[in-house]
């Protein structure tokens, strides 16, 4: 496996159309992915001692966070309007070898800052709602 550039891990949001067209969200210095799962425990006393999970079972769910400076695109003005309304859109994650997953996301945290001499930045949290799936 080789190494891949951190530059190259783009956020996508789509454009709500149906089959959606995705767009980089512009401005973006860093990205991060986090793939979070709930276990469902069924240890019971034939267990010896030791824990067993439900396979397939809880709950699994992906966050992004994400940093950079605001350029006022139509991508970050879409993304705006959804943290404002508190509704999903469908978002794309693509990696440097190709790979990309799909999902529907929530705009859990908006953040805006700004220095007196330096540029507008701002970060950002996504929640995944329902199946974030290999495209």
């Amino acid at each position: 496996m080789t190494a891949q550039s951190g530059a190259a891990f783009l956020l996508k949001i789509g454009d709500g159309a149906t089959p959606a067209a995705y767009e980089t969200v512009a401005g973006l210095r860093t990205t991060q992915m986090t793939i979070n799962g709930e276990t469902v425990v069924v240890t019971h006393k034939e267990s010896g001692g030791w824990r067993e999970l439900l396979s397939g079972a809880g709950t699994r769910s992906v966050s992004v966070s994400a940093s950079g400076i605001f350029l006022g695109s139509d991508a970050e003005n879409r993304l705006r309007a959804h943290a404002l309304s508190g509704t999903l859109d469908a978002y794309e994650l693509s990696f440097e070898d190709g790979a990309k997953m799909r999902g529907a996301f929530l705009v859990q945290r908006l953040d805006y800052s700004g220095d007196f001499n330096g540029e507008r930045t701002y970060s950002m949290q996504l929640e995944s709602s329902g199946k974030v799936v290999p495209a």
